[in-house]
């Protein structure tokens, strides 16, 4: 059985469980979440940083959620009081406010309605304090607001979705705020206990999990530190801390009061949500880890270890603050102390590099990783529940229904927590997508949309459309499926290496060396130089066994276990100056050598007659000078001299060749439309020459091979996304190969988008050159590497391409390096080839990654060619792709450098780890199943030089054999006889 990839195979993950639990199980203790950095340092690369593949919890739950502010508008209807928020955005030259926001208040009907579309199982919204007390206090009560948040209520029941309630998100009655100033007086701990017993008493019969107050941090530190958000106060560097100490007591008042009077009837659980960023070491030091610790105890640990730990603030804090942080009496401590039932975390755009500020980073680098926090949280507060009450991230204030950034930031976090419950053994216990529409968006106002379901904040109806995001959260919420296909390729299967070029001798190196040694037999068997003396010169014609880097190339690509290898000709070199009655032909020689060495390995050669690179044209200079392939004319020079040039290598060559590609990778999009032309009549004129001249004697295969990274759309459920990739497919791979394996013309979607544009530039086929052209194939040949996200909205004017209207993105789940690893997407490339062009044999016949020359133990290469090797495997066994071959790329990284199987330490080649797991691939012919029986394949010959001769002529292979038994035979008879009559004397 082929072995998983060590060090980062897709199964590597899961192998660390057993593991991570084990080092997880001891208690926490102080400061436990400082392991977390060097913990993830140590995780296998790169099996780690890949998409985890599996499904979440049954009992997971899925939210999503608001808060009132944001969406309810109607600021003063039905008796509503004014909040901080309405007051603060009234101040200064402020324009934009929350007075109606996305008018939820007026359509309650439309919001569960989309709530019941996306398919979640709760809902968190949070209550409008003013629209419930307008003063803040039990004495002025409105009935009609209350009446709102029981209907909300009532058809959340309707609908099967849970509620999430949060007593406090940031607004609190203006009235509070002017006669006590508001959360800094000790008073506000009991006037917000009050109004919390009144809502458990009027909604807690329907309600099992309650958010006391969100976000602290913010509410302290911006609202009554930086003046950033209401009520804005900024004049006492002092007051956010005394204000974070309220609302702890606060808190800790509210959940005592559940605990005691309503939890035993209503059963609820009860939390305050607490968020924060993430930060790495900006140097690999101690000193650093602990500056990291500190950034993350002066914003979640503020509030977190109070509550989760022994009721009072982290040591850094206080270290640092010292009398300006307020202290807890002992029973004050008792009293908050275990006052969370879960941990509701807060994750995202509202905090992460938008309101920590470069003070509390402490030197140290903010990221954006859900997961480590998530670990940290686990290891620092002793294993807590979690429930990510808010994560998301944000599109500009511009995007309307079309938001592929948000859902890939949602894939991402999505996926990250799937990682923490699976490997990292974190209790997880559900994830709220922020937020289920576009409102106010705090103190960036209206300038950036955070919404599942866009709101069009001019029109009277306020409707709510579904955006890209919305779509994704509903359709991959519960489960990221995927697995490895566990069976083998069929016995003919073709694999290979591929190379761009080989070394070249222009001379043998054996009998090379005209000096005389001295061999030192006697002691250390070295040899020493005679000064002064040289041997003859010898006469003999030159073997191919007289080069000795063909024997090392040979040696290593038989080492790969490979039956077939890949490479291309020089044509510059073949043919110095274009004509082809004066070759080179020592090369010819050379490469003659070459592939009969190759054969005589049990290797088969392909061989490519031209690569087309981007630095060099590798035209001979003549035609290079002459405008290379750019010759307006019918039959420009290079397109005429490509098919001599075929000729030859055909001629020279084709005894050892049956395989060939004429053109390697000339869909560049580099390459203008008339050379792209000219490069496909030469590639048929190539492919005729074979047809009519070598095919008969020499049975060989010719096509060209098509650069084919996958073209995916950002969003697959969505036209406008769908067309564009179709349309990037068309440009990039249809361009060639339709004319070849299609209609013998351009495809139809290129040349309507051309004329759609009023371009000219794509050369017409007549009759005759669409006859010449349509169907010069073989096979089909792709090289795959890797897959792009498109998108049809422009957000990136660096990334987007005009003439084709299409906006590059990224996946941020991917791993790079430097390109997206999408092992998936080669599978998707071959089923386009099938879906085109029926059961035209194909061969991915350059596959590989790009990783550090130096990193011998190459574990993103060795989980790259596994995982991309398995779809192709599923594309052939699943989809029926009539997949004939596979070849990685590189050989070496002499020649490709970075892509190699070998890597270089000097001139001596060094085997890396990729190598050895794609020769194990190639061995079982796949990935068969672990102890089944083995595939019935015949045995592939072992060489034997000379063979051929008596296959082919038998009758003087068979006087050959005896004449050289008689001879061997009378050597031996003479021999014996000198030697008796010598004993005679």
């Amino acid at each position: 059985l082929p072995d998983r990839p060590t060090d980062g195979g897709p199964l590597a993950p899961l192998a660390l469980v057993t593991f991570l639990a084990i080092a997880s199980a001891a208690a926490a203790k102080p400061n436990a979440g400082l392991r977390t950095w060097g913990r993830f340092d140590k995780l296998p690369y790169p099996g780690d940083k890949a998409f985890l593949y599996d499904t979440f919890p049954e009992d997971f739950m899925w939210a999503v959620g608001t808060a009132a502010y944001q969406v309810e508008g109607a600021f003063e209807k039905d008796g509503k009081g004014l909040s901080i928020w309405d007051t603060f955005r009234r101040g200064g030259n402020r324009m934009a406010t929350g007075d109606v926001g996305s008018d939820s208040y007026h359509n309650v009907y439309k919001d569960v309605r989309a709530i019941a579309q996306l398919g979640v199982s709760h809902y968190r919204f949070s209550l409008s304090w003013s629209r419930i007390f307008p003063n803040g206090t039990r004495g002025s009560y409105n009935e009609i607001g209350t009446n709102y948040y029981r209907t909300l209520l009532r058809r959340l029941k309707e609908i099967r979705v849970q509620p999430v309630v949060t007593l406090y998100h940031w607004d609190l009655p203006d009235h509070l705020q002017q006669t006590l100033g508001g959360w800094s007086h000790p008073e506000i701990v009991g006037i917000f206990k009050d109004y919390a017993d009144f809502c458990f008493q009027t909604f807690g019969d329907d309600v099992k999990y309650w958010i006391t107050i969100d976000n602290p941090f913010v509410v302290a530190r911006h609202g009554y530190g930086t003046g950033v958000v209401a009520p804005g106060i900024k004049n006492d560097p002092d007051l956010p801390f005394r204000v974070g100490h309220n609302l702890i007591k606060a808190h800790a008042a509210v959940w005592h009061l559940y605990d005691r009077h309503y939890r035993p009837r209503q059963r609820g659980r009860l939390s305050m949500a607490l968020a924060s960023h993430w930060i790495k070491p900006s140097r690999t030091r101690l000193e650093s880890l602990r500056e990291c610790q500190c950034s993350l105890d002066h914003v979640l640990g503020w509030f977190a270890r109070p509550l989760f730990v022994d009721g009072d603030y982290p040591p850094c804090m206080k270290a640092r603050l010292g009398s300006r942080l307020p202290s807890f009496t002992p029973e004050e401590r008792a009293q908050v102390r275990g006052t969370a039932d879960f941990f509701a975390l807060s994750h995202g755009a509202a905090l992460s590099f938008q309101l920590i500020n470069d003070s509390l980073k402490f030197g140290q680098q903010e990221e954006l990783d859900l997961r480590m926090l998530l670990y940290w949280v686990n290891a620092e507060y002793d294993k807590p529940p979690i429930f990510v009450v808010q994560s998301g991230w944000y599109v500009l204030g511009n995007t309307k229904t079309e938001d592929p950034k948000h859902m890939y930031y949602l894939k991402r976090f999505i996926a990250e927590a799937l990682k923490s419950i699976v490997i990292d053994g974190v209790n997880v216990i559900g994830y709220t997508a922020w937020s289920l529409m576009d409102g106010f968006e705090w103190h960036r106002e209206y300038g950036i949309r955070r919404g599942l379901y866009y709101v069009d904040f001019n029109a009277p109806d306020m409707k709510r459309e579904p955006k890209t995001s919305a779509t994704f959260y509903r359709e991959e919420g519960g489960g990221m499926g995927g697995t490895s296909l566990l069976t083998c390729f069929p016995c003919d299967f073709a694999w290979g290496v591929s190379a761009n070029s080989i070394q070249v001798e222009t001379t043998p190196s054996q009998f090379a060396d005209p000096s005389v040694y001295l061999w030192n037999i006697s002691n250390n068997g070295e040899l020493m130089r005679l000064e002064g003396f040289s041997a003859p010169p010898v006469r003999r014609a030159a073997h191919c066994a007289d080069y000795a880097t063909i024997r090392q190339q040979v040696d290593e690509i038989r080492q790969v276990g490979v039956n077939h290898f890949h490479f291309s000709l020089n044509w510059s070199a073949v043919v110095p100056t274009g004509d082809v009655a004066h070759p080179n032909t020592t090369l010819l020689g050379y490469y003659r050598c070459f592939t009969s060495q190759l054969l005589q390995a049990n290797v088969t050669p392909v061989v490519t007659l031209w690569h087309h690179t981007r630095l060099r044209s590798s035209l001979p200079a003549p035609l290079d000078t002459a405008n290379k392939w750019l010759n307006r004319s019918d039959a420009p020079p290079s397109l005429l001299a490509f098919a001599d040039y075929a000729r030859l290598c055909y001629r020279e060559l084709g005894a050892h060749v049956k395989m060939w590609i004429t053109l390697n990778e000339p869909n560049d999009e580099m390459v203008t439309y008339q050379e792209g032309h000219h490069m496909l009549q030469a590639h048929a004129r190539a492919w005729h020459v074979y047809d009519n001249e070598f095919r008969h004697a020499q049975g060989g295969k010719v096509s060209l091979a098509l650069h084919m990274d996958w073209v995916e759309p950002a969003f697959s459920f969505s036209r406008e996304d769908v067309e564009p990739a179709k349309r990037v497919l068309d440009f990039r791979v249809g361009w060639f190969a339709e004319p070849v394996f299609g209609s013998g013309d351009y495809p139809l979607g290129m040349r309507s988008w051309l004329r759609q544009l009023n371009s000219l530039e794509l050369p017409v086929f007549n009759e005759g050159d669409r006859e010449l052209v349509r169907g010069t194939y073989d096979f089909f040949a792709i090289s795959h590497f890797s897959t792009e996200l498109v998108t049809h909205a422009m957000e990136d004017s660096y990334t987007y391409t005009a003439m084709l209207e299409v906006q590059q993105m990224i996946d941020t789940t991917w791993m790079k390096s430097p390109r997206p690893v999408v092992p998936w997407g080669l599978r998707k490339a071959l089923n386009w080839v099938r879906e085109h062009y029926r059961d035209v044999p194909v061969y991915v016949m350059a596959n590989g990654v790009q990783e550090d020359p130096a990193r011998f133990k190459d574990s993103l290469r060795v989980y790259y060619l596994y995982n991309y090797i398995n779809e192709a495997l599923k594309a052939h066994t699943l989809d029926g792709v009539n997949l004939k071959g596979y070849f990685a790329y590189a050989l070496s990284d002499q020649r490709d450098p970075g892509f190699g199987l070998y890597g270089h330490i000097q001139e001596e080649a060094i085997v890396k780890a990729s190598l050895s797991n794609y020769r194990n691939i190639i061995k079982h012919n796949g990935f068969p199943v672990q102890g089944a029986a083995a595939q019935p394949c015949p045995s592939v010959p072992q060489p034997c030089p000379g063979c051929h001769v008596l296959a082919k002529k038998s009758v003087v292979g068979f006087l050959t054999l005896v004449g050289s038994g008689v001879l061997i035979t009378l050597g031996l008879i003479v021999y014996y006889t000198a030697k008796r009559h010598k004993e005679y004397y």
